[in-house]
């Protein structure tokens, strides 16, 4: 039942998470933000591992993009269509 539902959870076989991931990812944007910055390095050690072995630009990059995201929220405003 698992790999059932596992299958039909996944946006590259089924349409309903991929709309899901769609509309996320075209909300994300107005803010700067990507669908992988949403994963969180405290919740999950993998991916805490993930980041620590990245390059410490592409780190710097997605936190610059996560502050400028709260900024952004805080002051209710989006991005400008030129930088999305």
């Amino acid at each position: 039942m698992s790999s059932f539902l596992q299958s039909f959870l996944d946006p590259k076989k089924s349409w309903l998470p991929a709309l899901h991931m769609k509309s996320l990812s075209k909300r994300l944007r107005k803010y700067g933000l990507r669908y992988d910055d949403l994963y969180d390095p405290y919740y999950d050690l993998d991916i805490k591992e993930a980041l620590n072995r990245l390059p410490h630009e592409i780190v710097d990059a997605r936190n610059q993009r996560l502050k400028r995201a709260m900024d952004l929220s805080m002051k209710h405003e989006y991005l400008p269509e030129n930088l999305q």
